[in-house]
């Protein structure tokens, strides 16, 4: 499936990741404070580089030789898979619009197993004739490929469902702690929640505590699917959406401030279900 529409923007993506992967373990190795700028480039180096690589691209800085929109062709479909902020989302689509191309903004849930599987999920946002010329490309990358609304309606759904998904997890590993301290047996507790109203995918398809899901992160001591700073980014982003938007939202707040202290203190190079550790006071 990568290999039929291949995309430059994989291979950028990769780079950032590698410089992004170099600096947390610098800062992680160093045992930096947080107020450190090897810490801050961090934390912060995918998110901006995201953001600034989108709209430089897009934008082209007024040069015919570089930026998607001076260099593609025509009939070209424009598709950013990027999770980055609304506002910057809406920017290039008006960007691209103006210049006559298709374009929707089409960020992805699931993970690197859906990635490896085909099976992820794009949240889309864009005109429905940019949306229709989108939709059979990204079917070949996931089961579900769902248009949520206009330009910058993918970013907004996947900011509102990873708010959700850490909030989930939270919970999950609070739940898992207390039953485990009440002596529950975590398999058993895990196949009583699993089929009753507790049920929820940081459950059921990545459980935090090791054994109910075999391939879930916990497994393999918390090596990362979703490493824990990439969460923490996207709950920023969340938290910056909601502050901008007037809306009360304690709980993401909450959980903004718990994945802060679980990176800041030791977890950045797991997994963010690796929080357990920090919420049991197991960080060792």
């Amino acid at each position: 499936r990568q290999a039929r529409y291949p995309s430059v923007s994989v291979l950028r993506d990769s780079a950032e990741m590698a410089e992004f992967s170099r600096a947390l373990s610098e800062a992680v190795r160093a045992g930096v404070p947080k107020s450190d700028p090897r810490w801050l480039h961090a934390l912060t180096f995918k998110a901006m580089a995201s953001r600034m690589n989108a709209l430089a691209d897009a934008v082209g800085e007024g040069r015919t030789d570089v930026g998607v929109l001076s260099l593609a062709k025509s009939d070209a479909v424009l598709i950013d898979c990027s999770t980055i902020d609304v506002d910057s989302a809406r920017a290039v689509a008006e960007k691209a619009s103006e210049a006559g191309f298709a374009f929707v903004d089409a960020p992805v849930s699931g993970g690197v197993a859906a990635a490896e599987g085909g099976t992820l999920t794009f949240m889309v946002g864009g005109p429905v004739e940019a949306f229709a010329k989108a939709e059979p490309i990204l079917e070949n990358m996931g089961k579900a490929v769902i248009r949520a609304g206009e330009a910058g309606a993918g970013q907004a759904a996947k900011i509102c469902n990873n708010m959700l998904l850490g909030i989930h997890m939270i919970g999950t590993c609070e739940a898992m702690n207390l039953a485990i301290k009440l002596g529950l047996d975590p398999q058993n507790f895990f196949d009583i929640a699993s089929k009753a109203s507790g049920q929820n995918w940081s459950l059921t398809s990545y459980c935090p505590v090791p054994g109910p899901v075999p391939t879930a992160p916990s497994n393999r001591d918390y090596v990362p699917g979703f490493a824990a700073p990439m969460m923490l980014k996207d709950l920023n982003l969340a938290m910056q959406t909601s502050k901008s938007a007037g809306v009360n939202t304690p709980m993401g707040e909450k959980a903004q401030t718990i994945y802060d202290a679980f990176v800041e203190e030791g977890g950045a190079a797991m997994d963010f279900s690796g929080v357990i550790k920090w919420l049991s006071g197991d960080m060792k």
